[in-house]
């Protein structure tokens, strides 16, 4: 009995069935997979397929395993994707579930972490932000949360982008005038903010509004964000009727700019249904070898923004391969709505309903719509995939070719296909950071940019020599031991270095100690006075060069250092920033953020902390007499 436990989900027992390792025999294809079938029966289950060299083809899921495998074991009617799978697979393994719903979900989870050769895979995978409205304080906050659901308070959402969160926090500040200033900022104000002045918040943190009639504030903006936006509008507009009978016009203004700005939330939204309060719509295009997904976020029956996906595919893969690839896949760490309503009909549309219930604890409905408002709304999200997927096969198109005039430039063997530029980062050595981004055929390449925090206590302040070389040797032992053998795309084709001859003499030396001098390297140095356009390139061995200055390539070598440059220093501000809010408690065991805050508030500061006598330490709130000798000892070990 094998348990499999995969992040965020129930976990699954699994029976395992015989697991085939490739022998020195070289038979591959059909008659290799037809020895399996001797060993399979009709459990449901998870079958991979392997090359002569162990490496996963594919992963795919059955209700019958022996019959499925039946179908690869023969030639047939297969397509020349799932022809040419067949022809190297070398070897299989099989795990049986008790379930087909477990095999389904086994699948989707062993596709995302194996990244099969021949399976439709989903590679932009990032999490949505939410609206939060925080109960942890008597006055809610109102703000946007991305990441894990722990702290107390109501989630809305998910939305398409950190834009579409934006918009709305902001357009509900005028409605409802909740405050987004932290618990701190809230406890320290003695008179209001900016925000009140500009009437985006009531001002509860100096007494302008009481906690029950800021609560009648907090209630109203749940029921909007809940889809109850038509009863808060007719209230509103009853006091502002009443306001202005009482001749109160200066609220009665303040009452109709709350009910514009709630109409212009509304507006903002773009497509409202009446008759969706919750679902995902999800539409495909396919079009030469390419696929896009747009996904349409509905909940509270208003758009909540949308977003595209360019999941890999195969040249011959059909829609409903890649649609039920898509939604297992999106889903595997993310909560369902109660509604998918897709493009295209799906195989297993029942197994994917009945695992998506299981994971939300209520009933997911999956649709295919021909007529009425739902066949509208994926209409709408189909024409967006087919016009998100034109603009991005423009753009890779004009990625390609400059790919290829980075290689004739650089006397390149081949257009690369993997760029990393390295950039350090620091003020007079402090807080010292090393950036690499990477660009590739699609563009930048963001889930593959890497930070460094430098770490040499030998280096001279300032090294920037001594920082890169810290920053190569920590990428490429990692690479090393990742994939020595160089074949999962993670190698560099080219380095390109922000820095002239000296620079990339030492970063040759660098990969030279390593025994990887095969990876061409171009530094890229500012040039005569320094001017943006003037650029020259140093390479090993050779002479400098420079390129024209309305070069379309020279535009794309400086936006790809700039992009570094970018990244490093914001890393370093972020780890400046950090390093500016710490002090000696951080270090203290058992000093966490909230004993750190009660600590400061009572002494004023960790010099003092660390001046006080035990009786006073044990005075504080929430440290026990453990924890104050634990304090008091830290601060006065070896005097």
């Amino acid at each position: 009995m094998l348990k499999i436990a995969a992040a965020g989900k129930e976990s699954y027992f699994l029976h395992m069935s015989e697991q085939h390792t490739p022998e020195a025999s070289p038979e591959t294809g059909y008659a290799r997979i037809q020895g399996y079938l001797k060993t399979l029966d009709g459990s449901p289950g998870v079958y991979r397929m392997l090359d002569a060299e162990s490496r996963v083809l594919y992963v795919g899921k059955a209700r019958n395993l022996r019959a499925r495998v039946s179908n690869y074991s023969r030639p047939g009617n297969h397509t020349g994707r799932i022809a040419r799978m067949i022809s190297e697979t070398a070897s299989m393994m099989f795990l049986t579930t008790k379930t087909e719903t477990e095999a389904l979900l086994l699948e989707q989870n062993l596709i995302k972490q194996l990244k099969p050769k021949y399976n439709v895979l989903l590679r932009d995978d990032k999490s949505f932000p939410n609206i939060l409205v925080s109960k942890s304080h008597a006055f809610a906050q109102i703000k946007k949360h991305r990441g894990a659901k722990k702290e107390k308070g109501s989630y809305y959402g998910p939305f398409a982008n950190a834009g579409a969160v934006n918009r709305t926090l902001n357009q509900l500040q005028k409605v409802f005038l909740l405050r987004n200033c932290s618990n701190a900022m809230f406890e320290s104000r003695t008179r209001p903010c900016l925000l009140y002045q500009i009437k985006r918040c009531s001002g509860p943190c100096v007494g302008k509004i009481s906690e029950e009639d800021y609560a009648i504030s907090v209630r109203d903006a749940e029921r909007f964000l809940s889809g109850r936006s038509t009863q808060i509008q007719e209230t509103l507009a009853a006091q502002m009727m009443d306001a202005s009978e009482a001749m109160e016009f200066e609220r009665a203004a303040a009452l109709r700019d709350r009910i514009r700005a709630l109409t212009a939330v509304q507006t903002a939204q773009g497509i409202n249904p009446r008759g969706v309060s919750e679902a995902d719509v999800i539409a495909l295009h396919l079009e030469n070898g390419q696929a896009c997904v747009q996904v349409f976020f509905i909940r509270a029956n208003q758009n909540w923004g949308n977003h595209d996906y360019y999941p890999r595919v195969g040249a011959d893969v059909e829609a409903p391969e890649v649609l039920e690839a898509f939604v297992g896949q999106f889903y595997d760490t993310k909560e369902p709505p109660r509604q998918l309503i897709l493009s295209h009909p799906i195989e297993n549309a029942d197994l994917m309903a009945e695992a998506l219930s299981g994971k939300l604890g209520r009933r997911v409905e999956i649709l295919v719509p021909k007529r009425g408002e739902k066949a509208e709304l994926v209409s709408g999200a189909a024409r967006n995939a087919r016009e998100s997927l034109a603009r991005k096969m423009s753009e890779t198109a004009t990625q390609a070719k400059l790919l290829r005039g980075v290689a004739e430039a650089f006397d390149l063997d081949g257009p690369p296909q993997r760029i990393e530029v390295y950039d350090n980062s620091h003020i007079q050595g402090t807080n010292a950071v090393g950036g690499m981004i990477v660009a590739g055929p699609d563009g930048f390449m963001k889930n593959s940019y890497r930070k460094f925090n430098i770490k040499g206590e030998s280096l001279t302040p300032g090294d920037d020599f001594g920082m890169m070389k810290e920053v190569l040797e920590r990428r490429f032992k990692r690479l090393l031991k990742e994939d020595p053998d160089r074949e999962q795309g993670m190698w560099p084709d080219l380095l390109l270095i922000d820095g002239g001859a000296g620079q990339v003499s030492a970063v040759h030396e660098i990969m030279a100690e390593f025994g990887v001098e095969d990876i061409p390297m171009v530094g890229v140095a500012k040039g005569v006075d320094r001017d943006h356009g003037k650029e020259e390139f140093h390479r090993i061995g050779k002479s400098v060069m420079a390129l024209r200055r309305n070069d379309p390539v020279l535009y794309f070598v400086q936006r790809l250092r700039d992009e570094a440059h970018r990244f490093a220093i914001g890393t370093h501000r972020a780890k400046r920033a950090k390093a500016i809010g710490a002090t000696p408690l951080d270090d203290v065991p058992g000093v966490g953020a909230t004993r750190k805050r009660a600590l400061l508030a009572h002494f004023g500061s960790a010099k003092a902390v660390s001046r006080a006598n035990l009786v006073d330490l044990k005075a504080v709130d929430g440290v026990s007499d453990a924890l104050a000798e634990t304090i008091y000892d830290f601060f006065h070990e070896g005097t």
